[in-house]
């Protein structure tokens, strides 16, 4: 009977989250060999945690690869910055190691114990340089102790990290809200496993596969859940392709929301919050416009119990069909990495920084207010593609090829948080501006989307605009002026 490998293992860190590693590993006996922990604290050489020597400084790693090799190792420094995770990242690869993996910021360590299931690949989008807010997680949580908390589009980039950070929140109930089986499969067999590995508290996670362009659906669910916070990421998303498809983007990022907006007043939900993107600001594509109407849906809600609020942001990396991913497969197949523009920008910060915010915000936000991520200053996709280039041991330009293929259909050069007309204020928040405003529609907004829904939906009254592609953007345009009108529309 052959033998079982024994997987051998360094701990970079040796802090409360890299000690608490070492122990499950002891304990669980699932990785093999800890061969030792590594840390640039002086004070620790030579001592040892459970029969494991402390190995100063870091950079160590590269003689002591040689000497006793490992298979992995685990870089448990939550508090590490991108520069600091950089250095590692660089000796660790120099050394030779062949998986390297990390635990997430500390706001993830919600509960004051690492978990060697919360590990996972270091990508390069972890080591750009940004600055990241980090949210004293538990404690912003508490709003939602005792609660039944429902996210739409729970297996999507946003909803799952939002549903990850809220295991930890104390909340009765996490009802997982999506359309799709396979992704809405996915993260409720991780909750669960994250669960039975000690991360979080014993809420009941709860999948609820449906569709919220479904109107009777979405109030009939919605008062049978009775979710008091939800929290709506549920959109088609991906400019180019809502482009060709404006009716779905309409019928989807519009109506879905209008349905779910109207279900939750009359479910009596306490607080709602809606997902937001940059591409809301000045809209020139359909998806664009579909999440302005969107915020404007949200914020024109009055007469309710419920406090409707808007949370507002830019690009998250590596979240799906975003650049990262498609950078990375470029890069691994030998480029060329495309780029639309040289000087194309755009406002990037990671999955778990923006959802620790947006549950923030949940819990501090006022109804019918508008919320804004600070996100930085944006970042050149030029920049991003060499770092990345960089980061999977190439020579941007030379051995990976860059190649300008010009804006798509519905892109702009470069996006904006704030239209000129919006002035942020702060809040007691870091990282988070509240803008006070009002319904830019007014009045229109109803006469809007009822001719939306007579292109969505079939009127008898009014056939030929039933589907009409044409008639979406000759609808939209006077509310939103930016709106770019001259696009190819297949015949279909």
């Amino acid at each position: 009977m052959p033998q079982k490998k024994i997987n051998k293992v360094y701990i970079i860190g040796a802090g409360f989250a890299g000690r608490q590693l070492g122990e499950e590993i002891a304990k669980k006996n699932v990785l093999g060999a800890l061969l030792g922990y590594l840390d640039d604290k002086a004070e620790l050489a030579g001592i040892e945690i459970n029969n494991v020597k402390v190995h100063c400084p870091i950079d160590s790693i590269l003689a002591l690869q040689k000497e006793k090799p490992a298979d992995e190792a685990i870089i448990a420094i939550p508090r590490a910055d991108n520069k600091t995770l950089a250095r590692i990242y660089g000796l660790l690869t120099r050394a030779g190691i062949p998986r390297i993996r990390f635990l997430p910021s500390l706001s993830q360590i919600v509960d004051g114990a690492a978990h060697l299931i919360q590990t996972r690949s270091l990508e390069a989008e972890d080591l750009l340089k940004r600055e990241q807010v980090v949210i004293p997680l538990k404690k912003s949580l508490q709003y939602l102790r005792g609660r039944r908390v429902l996210i739409t589009g729970a297996g999507g980039s946003i909803g799952s990290e939002l549903s990850r950070q809220l295991l930890s929140g104390g909340a009765e109930r996490l009802y997982l809200f999506d359309n799709g089986e396979n992704s809405l499969f996915e993260i409720d067999r991780e909750l669960r496993l994250l669960q039975e590995e000690g991360v979080g508290e014993k809420a009941a996670i709860v999948p609820v596969l449906g569709d919220l362009r479904d109107r009777d659906y979405t109030s009939f669910i919605l008062s049978r859940l009775k979710a008091d916070v939800i929290f709506h990421c549920a959109a088609y998303k991906h400019v180019p392709m809502l482009e060709y498809n404006p009716l779905e983007a309409v019928t989807n990022n519009v109506f879905g929301t209008k349905n779910i907006v109207e279900a939750a007043a009359e479910a009596g939900a306490s607080r709602f919050v809606l997902i937001s993107s940059d591409k809301a600001v000045e809209p020139s594509s359909i998806y664009g416009a579909s999440k302005a109407l969107g915020e404007e849906i949200v914020l024109s809600q009055r007469a309710s119990q419920t406090q409707f609020m808007v949370v507002r942001f830019g690009n998250v990396l590596g979240s799906r069909g975003s650049i990262v991913p498609l950078f990375q497969k470029q890069i691994l197949k030998g480029g060329p990495v495309t780029i639309t523009h040289p000087g194309m920008t755009r406002f990037f910060m990671t999955i778990p920084e923006a959802a620790s915010l947006v549950l923030m915000t949940g819990g501090m936000g006022e109804g019918g207010s508008l919320y804004i991520l600070e996100m930085g200053e944006p970042l050149r996709i030029l920049d991003l593609a060499r770092e990345m280039i960089a980061f999977y041991g190439f020579e941007p330009g030379q051995e990976i090829k860059i190649q300008y293929i010009g804006l798509r259909p519905g892109e702009k050069l470069t996006e904006s948080l704030l239209a000129p007309d919006e002035t942020p204020e702060r809040t007691s928040q870091r990282g988070i501006s509240r803008l006070r405003k009002n319904p830019r529609l007014g009045e229109g907004l109803g006469e809007l989307l009822k001719n939306l829904e007579g292109v969505c939906r079939f009127d008898p009254e009014r056939p030929q605009d039933y589907r009409n592609r044409i008639r979406v953007r000759e609808y939209l345009a006077p509310f939103y002026p930016h709106l770019r009108m001259n696009q190819d529309e297949p015949e279909y």
